[in-house]
């Protein structure tokens, strides 16, 4: 067993990160390829996968491997067979032997956190879902709806709210935001803005709706950076995205569902006394990153639970552990994990 290797794959809407680990939790390789997310990325969810995994066993002897575990975005219920697929289609392409397990990404960004089997997650990077976990497993998640339906406080979700305001300002519903420069910049690169504020919105519109929408979300640090610096625009695009992010992470914090009904945009009267069954760990950019919603969230968190957030950076590093657990037959030790999650 000593000799074995486990694979950990985080894959993201922005990007796919592979990691090839032993069995006692030590780091062997890394790989980075696009992301690989069914619903936002660009590209073929297996490619990017495929690639990852070549990256990180370029190296490293893939006959070694006895277990791996791939969690993805948008691996819910509604996307479980797709996800299922592109992973055994990867691991089959690159050559690793035996079958690949398929969880969700939110499982790998927990177990990213925490050995623990019990606690509460709030994931924010391209998208955005919080979840409450029960032995391992999900017991109760709260929005990961995807870009067009939920993500509410993804960076995906900031960066859209972003292009609006300045949108917004170019045609006259709202005032001019220090947005503008910043998001044209980034849309158009060296190609200069045009004069006409008429024409400015549609060169901005053109080059959103030639990227998938997952790259939208690379807006969000500019939302924040504005946010800092008083931009009242981004501010309340700052403020808006906290708000959700701490509505969604109360919610599940009740463990079993709500009635059905209206859904309060922040923590109120109509949601219980929080529960705080384990730690809370936080993952993703948006709340990893300086900046104003991370600052904001994180306060949340000590305020409804009275515990500091335990920050969860490297999911990969969560899908080697659960795929240690599932080779040995039992959760990883504290030690391992933090071998896995040192880096």
């Amino acid at each position: 067993m000593s000799a074995g290797l486990v694979v950990g794959v985080d894959a993201g809407g922005t990007a796919t990160r592979c990691l090839v680990a032993s069995i006692g939790g030590v780091v062997l390789a890394r790989g980075v390829a696009a992301g690989a997310s069914q619903r936002s990325s660009a590209g073929r969810p297996a490619a990017a996968l495929a690639a990852a995994l070549r990256a990180a066993l370029s190296d490293v002897d893939g006959r070694r491997v006895v277990a791996g575990v791939v969690g993805a975005a948008g691996a819910g219920s509604a996307g479980r067979a797709t996800a299922r697929a592109a992973a055994a289609e990867a691991w089959h392409a690159v050559g690793l032997p035996g079958e690949v397990s398929t969880v969700t990404d939110l499982e790998v960004a927990f177990a990213a956190g925490t050995p623990a089997a019990h606690g509460l997650l709030l994931l924010a990077g391209t998208g955005a879902v919080a979840a409450a976990l029960r032995d391992g497993a999900i017991a109760h998640r709260c929005d990961g709806y995807g870009w067009l339906l939920g993500d509410e406080g993804g960076a995906v979700w900031i960066g859209r709210r972003g292009l609006r305001a300045v949108l917004a300002g170019l045609d006259g519903r709202a005032a001019p935001t220090a947005l503008t420069g910043p998001v044209t910049a980034w849309l158009l690169g060296d190609q200069p803005a045009p004069g006409d504020p008429a024409e400015h919105a549609q060169a901005l519109i053109a080059a959103a709706y030639a990227m998938p929408p997952a790259e939208l979300g690379r807006l969000a640090p500019l939302v924040g950076a504005a946010a800092g610096a008083g931009d009242p625009a981004a501010r309340n695009i700052a403020g808006a995205a906290a708000e959700r992010l701490l509505a969604a992470l109360a919610t599940v914090s009740q463990v079993e569902p709500r009635p059905a009904g209206p859904v309060p945009v922040v923590p109120g009267p109509v949601l219980a006394a929080p529960v705080l069954p384990g730690p809370v760990v936080l993952a993703g950019s948006v709340l990893l990153s300086p900046g104003p919603v991370g600052e904001a969230v994180r306060a949340g968190v000590r305020d409804m639970f009275d515990v500091e957030p335990t920050p969860a950076a490297d999911g990969a590093a969560g899908a080697a552990a659960l795929a240690i657990a599932r080779w040995q037959g039992r959760p990883v030790s504290a030690a391992v994990h933090a071998r896995l999650t040192s880096g």
